[in-house]
């Protein structure tokens, strides 16, 4: 790829790289993101990282460190309830553990707008701004999460209880199944335990 992005302009090359599996942008090699970064302006590298997801595009920008430095990122996460009093649990397909709706804040996103794309990416659901509900903000030593591949990250989640909704629930490649459980029989091998003790104790109130 190296050699194609000499005659390319910057547009082309963020073009050709929201065109690629994600895969491929994983297996992007230092040495080409060098390559890739130095021409574009600091809003075009917003971009980039966009495309490619913040935490991927930082631990790429790391080079032979990626998988060591342990990285702090911010998030948020929501208690999706039915109207029986269930929440929604994703069995991820990275790991054999059940957990809560959610991810990473892109560059430029608002919480409430991380949390309004992260479930609608995840579970097909559509949610309004004006229905989050902000339970927390959750940091700490808790908020740690090791991962398959050896990556390691401590989060600061923004966590939402979420009431009303619409859409046909769907998941996509990133869990293996989606599922409404009683808050007084959830599964052990959860996630998110952290974030469901604090509904508990804050929101069934709400």
């Amino acid at each position: 790829m190296e050699g194609k992005l000499l005659n390319m302009n910057n547009k082309d090359i963020l073009d050709k790289i929201e065109n690629m599996t994600l895969q491929e942008q994983r297996n992007l090699s230092y040495e080409e993101l060098i390559q890739i970064i130095d021409p574009l302006s600091p809003n075009e590298i917003i971009e980039l990282s966009n495309i490619i997801g913040y935490p991927v595009f930082t631990r790429l920008c790391m080079g032979i460190l990626k998988h060591k430095f342990v990285l702090l990122q911010d998030g948020a996460a929501a208690i999706i309830v039915n109207n029986k009093g269930q929440i929604l649990l994703q069995s991820r397909a990275d790991r054999d553990k059940w957990g809560l709706p959610g991810g990473c804040q892109e560059l430029g996103e608002r919480f409430q707008d991380t949390i309004i794309r992260e479930i609608k990416e995840e579970t097909n659901l559509d949610v309004k701004e004006q229905d989050l509900e902000l339970i927390d903000i959750v940091s700490g030593s808790t908020r740690r999460n090791d991962y398959p591949n050896g990556d390691v990250v401590i989060n600061n989640t923004a966590l939402y209880c979420i009431k009303k909704y619409s859409g046909e629930l769907k998941w996509d490649s990133e869990s293996k199944n989606m599922k409404f459980f009683d808050i007084n029989s959830l599964p052990k091998n959860q996630n998110d335990p952290d974030l469901i003790e604090i509904y508990v104790r804050k929101c069934k109130t709400i």
